[in-house]
């Protein structure tokens, strides 16, 4: 690989193979064979242990909060979040009476709320227009 190419474990633990091919492309008899063994069972754990750097760390975020802390996190009072979980806009779950909220789920809920640009709110009010216009129908017209 070039200086240029930036390297990441995947890439390096493939040349890592193919090299290692390279070098171990002989003919493996019956009598190398615990040997031949043996090397692709270090190759697979160190393959494992990679695969395992590369996973997603648990969330320090993913924590269970109730109301209260959900009313701190997303800055609105009791009432408006009792509102946005009726109609269906934050995520929540309801074990009885009580409302429970993920700390993570909260601050996405946050991110994706954006406004939109001006073009997208008229496009939106427009179809909204025209989906929400009811005609008399021709049936009930008398002359």
């Amino acid at each position: 690989m070039n200086d240029s190419t930036i390297e990441t474990p995947v890439s390096f633990a493939v040349e890592q193979l193919k090299n290692d091919w390279r070098m171990q492309k002989e003919t493996v008899t019956f009598d190398k064979l615990p040997e031949a063994v043996g090397y692709l069972t270090e190759q697979v754990i160190e393959l494992k242990k990679m695969v395992a750097e590369l996973q997603p760390q648990p969330s320090d975020k993913h924590v269970l909060v109730e109301i209260e802390d959900a009313c701190r996190i997303i800055r609105k009072a009791k009432p408006t979040i009792y509102t946005l979980v009726r109609k269906g806009l934050l995520p929540a779950y309801k074990k009885g009476k009580k409302l429970y909220f993920y700390e993570d789920e909260l601050l996405a809920w946050i991110e994706n709320g954006r406004r939109k640009s001006a073009e997208q709110t008229y496009e939106e009010m427009l179809a909204n227009m025209q989906g929400g216009v009811r005609h008399k129908s021709k049936s009930s017209m008398k002359f």
